[in-house]
């Protein structure tokens, strides 16, 4: 049974891309399905939602706040010890975490995690090491594909 989904950013919640204006703003798109899915399907499964990404940004911040993420962690250069903490804060067993990530920062945590997803166009690497690779790519669809399977793992339908 999966209690927690944990996500990287850039190039799983967001295309990868970063947009810059002539000021030096950064922009990032989100897709609205994957919103949905992390605001409504997983509290309604009692999944956790967490963030976890290497780089910091304030549209993360903000993004993860209209999604109601209450576990937001920015510029993490080591992902898997923050997940274990974050696991032993929640009393939650490390194989009863989904992780989603796209590169190979992500590896180490998704080895260790009980089902690791990777968007369409992660890293070869990512892509040798998943549990499953969703047809949609980052920002495009994966976060959403991935819940839709955790639910069907949690109704024991797969």
């Amino acid at each position: 049974m999966i209690k927690m989904l944990v996500m990287d950013v850039d190039g799983t919640l967001t295309d990868g891309k970063i947009y810059m204006t002539s000021n030096g703003e950064e922009c990032k798109a989100f897709d609205i399905k994957d919103g949905y899915g992390i605001r409504n399907i997983l509290p309604n499964m009692g999944v956790i939602p967490v963030i976890i990404t290497g780089r910091s940004s304030s549209i993360v911040k903000k993004r993860a706040e209209e999604l109601n993420i209450k576990e937001v962690h920015q510029g993490i250069d080591d992902k898997l010890i923050l997940l274990n903490e974050i696991c032993t804060k929640h009393s939650i067993s490390i194989k009863d975490v989904a992780y989603i990530g796209d590169d190979c920062n992500d590896i180490p945590s998704m080895r260790t995690v009980g089902l690791s997803f990777a968007p369409s166009d992660c890293s070869p690497e990512v892509r040798g090491i998943a549990s499953y690779v969703m047809s949609s790519a980052g920002g495009r669809g994966a976060v959403r594909e991935c819940i839709e399977y955790i639910k069907k793992i949690n109704r024991g339908l797969q």
